[in-house]
């Protein structure tokens, strides 16, 4: 049994090697694709997994759409860490 991943603002996440972010031209939108898995994110989703590249903190993500929505910095960052989250419960996302 592997331990949880644990997403905080301090969390720098990337996609694990087995696990790709793509734009798919037949569908005409991002998907991630993973061994017998296929997820389609919404808009938002892609912008934040764009960055899950081990080098952009969550925090410097949830600065980035604060200020591109001009929305309250503490709502964008439990999306964005329940978003995170979720994906790292399921293998998407490790740190």
């Amino acid at each position: 049994m592997t331990d949880r991943v644990l997403i905080d603002e301090g969390s720098v996440p990337k996609l694990p090697n087995h696990v790709k972010l793509r734009f798919n031209e037949q569908r005409k939108q991002w998907v991630v694709l993973a061994p017998e898995r296929l997820l389609v994110p919404d808009e938002t989703s892609v912008e934040i997994l764009q960055n899950c590249d081990g080098e952009v903190s969550v925090s410097g993500m949830i600065d980035v759409l604060a200020e591109k929505y001009n929305a309250p910095r503490d709502i964008i960052g439990k999306d964005v860490i329940e978003l995170l989250q979720g994906l790292a419960d399921k293998g998407f996302i490790v740190t």
